[in-house]
């Protein structure tokens, strides 16, 4: 599974209407591990779109007033079928995003325990009894799908970022169309191919990519989407909102981010360095909640930084399966060339490369960024100011407290998330009230389905993962009953 083996395992079709079809137009998939192509896939044009979008709008009336149970049993037909073609599908990922063989299981495994939770968590949503002041009426909430969802993925996370959407959408009898990356399609057409081969009913759910700005512009502004949801930039998110605004639309969104790492005098530094290198050099760095501005006390600062090069230098890169590669490549060599820039900048501008900033020693294929640590980076840097999204530690000292609170919330236009490190609780907790972000971490990182995900400001609306997801696309309705024994009254006030 370390070179492609021809097109063939990886030639799709787009689903739209409970069908796999041909697209009017086209993609061309590229392993940036090896420059190579994998495949050309269909990609949407006009009319695939507006057939994705009637099929979804003519399904709502049943699939909305399918039972609780009927749509759970499809949902677990479904994970009973990714979870029989496991291989395959962490193999579209392998390919399409050159990620090591370990990174792929990540994605796999939230796609399967997605589709189980959420088939779990729709069965907890209760109508919710509220009082009335004069005893006359009884009232209650109760929950309805909010309609057509449209789902916009980023590439990083192809597989995880499908699930985040498509599992709580069928839970809660949302038809959903979605648009999975051009530049990473084929796992999300392969799960359009389950969806049809389990004979998902028509119009569920929709598969299609476009490179289309035209396309991607006509889906938002129908009027059929209820919800639009996002995972892209804070840009891309103001666009989509503005496109969207020709009918009164429901958004949920993770957006970007710029996340600070307080390490304190106090902290536990193996733990930090654990963290923070963890998830840095992860995915090659192009992870959302990836840190990027390593805030560290001077008191620390050596026996952070030392450790912090050393686990960069033991980070195996590259990409075939049974090499054990840990780390692969960025997307695309315009990934690469704006990371190159902005450690260059950097370097230029008085930061210390300690290690890395180039590919690694004799990779010469593929769009690979040996794991970077930066040292004396400040404010005025691009690398700074900037969402990295890449492999890169910056490292920047601080003596006090004083001007740490404005650094670590000038994040730019993110405020998705924070990490705390220290063992003094007191100021963890201080700390969790002064940091702008809509997740705080401290002395540690945990993510699961279970856990709610989203920013606030710039960083995005709403949330992924936990029950406030699948909230995301339920709309309340009040009913409202006159009691038998009460009288009639008619009292409106607006």
């Amino acid at each position: 599974m370390n070179a492609t083996h021809g097109a063939a395992p990886f030639a799709k079709k787009m689903y739209i209407a409970g069908r796999l079809v041909e697209g009017e137009d086209s993609v061309r998939v590229v392993n940036p591990a090896t420059c190579r192509e994998v495949v050309t896939l269909p990609a949407a044009g006009m009319g695939n779109a507006d057939r994705a979008l009637e099929a979804a709008r003519d399904a709502f009336p049943i699939w909305s007033k399918t039972s609780v149970s009927e749509r759970q049993a499809w949902m677990l037909k479904l994970r009973d079928a990714v979870l029989a073609n496991e291989e395959h599908l962490r193999a579209c990922v392998h390919h399409e995003m050159g990620k090591s063989w370990a990174d792929t299981q990540e994605d796999f495994d939230l796609l399967e325990r997605a589709l189980g939770y959420y088939a779990q968590e729709i069965a907890r949503v209760e109508d919710i009894p509220l009082p009335d002041s004069a005893g006359t009426h009884a009232h209650r909430l109760v929950h309805e799908p909010v309609g057509v969802a449209l789902a916009f993925l980023a590439w990083n996370f192809p597989l995880l970022n499908l699930a985040y959407k498509l599992a709580p959408a069928m839970a809660a009898g949302c038809p959903i169309i979605i648009r999975p990356s051009e530049k990473t399609p084929v796992s999300a057409y392969a799960v359009g191919e389950l969806c049809a081969q389990i004979g998902l009913p028509e119009g569920v759910v929709q598969i299609l990519t476009t490179a289309s700005y035209d396309v991607v512009d006509h889906l938002t502004a129908s009027p059929v989407p209820a919800m639009v949801t996002l995972i892209g930039s804070t840009e891309t998110g103001r666009h989509i909102m503005r496109t969207g605004a020709t009918t009164i639309k429901r958004y949920s969104m993770e957006l970007g981010g710029n996340a600070p790492v307080l390490v304190f005098p106090d902290a536990d530094i193996d733990a930090a360095v654990d963290v923070v290198c963890g998830v840095k050099f992860s995915n090659a760095g192009q992870i959302c909640v990836s840190p990027n501005r390593v805030f560290v006390h001077r008191d620390v600062l050596d026996d952070f930084t030392r450790k912090a090069v050393k686990r960069a230098q033991s980070v195996k890169v590259g990409w075939g399966r049974e090499e054990g590669a840990e780390m692969g490549p960025v997307i695309d060599g315009r990934a690469w060339t704006r990371l190159k820039c902005m450690i260059d900048e950097a370097d230029l501008n008085g930061a210390r490369v300690l290690t890395g900033g180039t590919r690694p020693a004799g990779m010469t294929q593929g769009h690979f960024l040996a794991p970077t640590v930066l040292a004396d980076v400040t404010e005025t840097m691009r690398i700074y100011r900037e969402e990295t999204f890449g492999p890169i530690v910056s490292i920047i000292p601080f003596d006090d407290d004083s001007d740490l609170e404005r650094m670590a919330n000038d994040c730019g236009e993110g405020g998705l998330v924070a990490y705390i490190f220290t063992r003094d609780k007191a100021r963890a907790e201080d700390w969790t009230t002064r940091l702008r972000y809509g997740e705080v971490q401290i002395n540690g990182v945990k993510y699961d389905i279970d856990l709610p995900h989203g920013g606030i400001g710039q960083s995005g609306i709403g949330h992924d993962c936990s029950p406030l997801a699948l909230q995301d696309y339920l709309v309340v309705k009040r009913v409202t009953h006159l009691n038998d024994d009460g009288r009639l009254q008619s009292t409106v006030r607006i």
